[in-house]
């Protein structure tokens, strides 16, 4: 470290603030924020430092510059802005380069509305933007179906109306435009509809539904029965587009909800903006993990940016757990119960589908890293000291005891290694014992490992529960390999993860992968010592039928079978056929056996 850094580290200040961390060649490396200053810089140069990534950057720090703020959040909103202008290197970011689009109403005389992904600042209203344009345009077309509004670009000043400069066009006499161009609707009945259409967009339907009711009220009064039906049908459809827009209690009125996810290498986080009960936007986004953030940072660094990403104001944010920055004049709200909680749980929802679905993508284009992440993930959450690259599945056969194997399948990098799956008789068990079975066949699969010199597995799974894994135990430790490999056990009930020598399992999500991995392990184990049991009893129960046959011995029904496959076959031959098997003799025995 060279001294002018070390004599900053000691002169800090314990005030909010925000640091930045440069390397020799004065790049921008890190920028972060602290409740306490002297603290949180001075954890970055513990000699008990965890994190490889952390490690280089720190071995990189050569200058630190520090600026003093009055609160955790202003500290937190310099951070992000620093972050969006110099971008750097291990930072977390919401890298999305994607211009989204917006629905525009136009500042002009009798405003257009339309769809654009290009913000200029001439007075004109932007609301959005909207992650995806789907629901931009299905609100767009909702809007056209009730209101008739114009689509050309002229200049409806009043002058030039009432000079009769223009003619009303197609779209006037179909009916999709009233004519404000020959002044055929005026200002104020435009303006309403504006109004009303301000308020769908924002999620407010009442001032829509409103002018509707009011408008099909005039007509029915004058008897204009069919223009009547026809503001009926725009309410239904306004009616109808709420309805599908509307997921939670109406009186949830304007509220932030954010929703998590993450994993060993990224965090994925969902927003919504609720109006009125409705959500008018949706958006999620994955952040990578550079410096082992934790969820609680992410998520505020992500509050911030998508909150001045859509421009929300809202006075309250609903969270799926607790952060410590305070917002001025923003409740930060962990529901317990009610809609509140459930839009949270919905918010989560979309932010976990959004990560399957790009994991999806990832295991397509990027198998490699696919598996590389699984196997960080089964590291983590099995407590082990390296990535399970090679794992071996065990699990016992038998039925009332009667021809025992064991199986022993094998799965490299997550996926099953066929060639290397194994099938075990016991030979020093007597009877249907599943503890002192396990613990003989561990014993030889193992013993000869060593003996040859093959790579060990990092992990060992063990259908079974605590005395099965026991069993396990009992022969690592005689082979002197007990705490080399890590070895668990698998309970098929609750899918409870037994770990040696702790009485308390470990309960795994549901929709882990590395629960879908051991699931995989211990079901193949079970499909495979199935499957060798089944043909091992069948053909005891094909050799007891040849054995009774007098004068037949075991080689002689080897040589049968493996000639003709089974007992139906051997009946329905002929003697020649036997006697070009078998020789005369014996062909004729067997022969006079089925057919006497």
């Amino acid at each position: 470290m060279n001294p002018s850094l070390e004599l900053q580290l000691k002169t800090l200040p314990s005030e909010p603030g925000v640091y930045r961390y440069y390397d020799k060649n004065e790049q921008l490396l890190y920028v972060g924020k602290a409740k306490n200053l002297k603290k949180r810089v001075l954890s970055y140069f513990n000699k008990n430092l965890s994190g490889y990534r952390i490690k280089i950057m720190v071995g990189k720090i050569q200058r630190l510059e520090t600026t003093i703020v009055n609160s955790e959040y202003d500290a937190l909103l310099l951070e992000n802005n620093l972050i969006k202008e110099h971008k750097p290197f291990y930072n977390v970011m919401l890298k999305d380069d994607k211009t989204y689009p917006w629905i525009c109403i136009k500042n002009e005389a009798f405003p257009r509305i339309f769809l654009t992904r290009n913000i200029i600042k001439d007075g004109s209203e932007y609301y959005g933007p909207y992650a995806k344009v789907r629901p931009a345009k299905i609100l767009l077309d909702t809007i056209k179906h009730i209101y008739k509004l114009r689509t050309c670009n002229l200049n409806l000043a009043p002058s030039k109306i009432e000079d009769g400069k223009y003619k009303v066009c197609l779209e006037y006499h179909i009916k999709n435009c009233e004519g404000p161009c020959e002044g055929l609707e005026s200002k104020e009945e435009y303006d309403e509809k504006i109004d009303s259409i301000r308020g769908i967009i924002k999620g407010d339907f009442r001032k829509a539904k409103d002018y509707l009711i009011n408008q099909m009220m005039k007509h029915a009064a004058n008897l204009q029965f069919e223009d009547a039906q026809i503001i009926k049908e725009r309410l239904d459809i306004l009616e109808d587009y709420q309805a599908k827009n509307t997921v939670v209690n109406p009186n949830i009125d304007d509220v932030d909800v954010f929703g998590m996810t993450s994993d060993e290498t990224a965090a994925y986080v969902n927003f919504f903006k609720i109006r009125n009960g409705n959500i008018i936007q949706s958006f999620t986004t994955e952040i990578k993990k550079i410096l082992e953030e934790t969820d609680e940072d992410i998520l505020e660094e992500a509050l911030i940016e998508i909150r001045q990403k859509f421009g929300s104001d809202s006075k309250e944010v609903l969270l799926p757990f607790h952060l410590s920055v305070e917002i001025p004049n923003v409740k930060l709200i962990v529901p317990k119960v009610g809609d509140k909680k459930r839009i949270v749980e919905l918010s989560e929802k979309n932010a976990k589908e959004y990560r399957l679905e790009k994991l999806k993508q990832v295991q397509i284009v990027d198998p490699e890293r696919h598996s590389n992440r699984i196997m960080a993930e089964m590291q983590k959450l099995l407590r082990m000291p390296v990535e399970p690259r090679h794992i071996e599945g065990f699990d016992n056969s038998n039925i009332q005891g009667t021809n025992p194997v064991s199986a022993c399948v094998v799965f490299k990098d997550g996926k099953p290694s066929k060639a290397d799956y194994r099938i075990f008789h016991p030979k020093t068990v007597e009877g249907p014992n599943d503890f002192a079975t396990m613990e003989e066949v561990i014993y030889r699969r193992y013993k000869r490992m060593v003996d040859e010199g093959e790579s060990l597995p990092q992990l060992i799974l063990i259908d079974g529960g605590k005395g099965q894994l026991s069993s396990a135990v009992k022969s690592l430790k005689l082979l002197g390999l007990y705490g080399k490999i890590t070895i668990i056990g698998i309970a098929k009930r609750l899918e409870e993860i037994f770990f040696p020598e702790d009485p308390i399992p470990l309960y795994l999500d549901k929709k882990s992968e590395t629960l879908k991995i051991l699931q995989r392990v211990r079901d193949e184990a079970h499909r495979f010592g199935v499957k060798h049991h089944r043909t091992r009893r069948k053909n005891s129960t094909i050799k007891s039928e040849l054995e009774e046959i007098p004068g037949v011995g075991e080689k002689t029904i080897e040589l049968l079978l493996s000639r003709l496959k089974s007992v139906k076959r051997i009946k329905e031959s002929n003697l020649e056929i036997l006697e070009e098997i078998l020789g005369k003799s014996k062909a004729k025995v067997i022969w006079e056996y089925f057919n006497d």
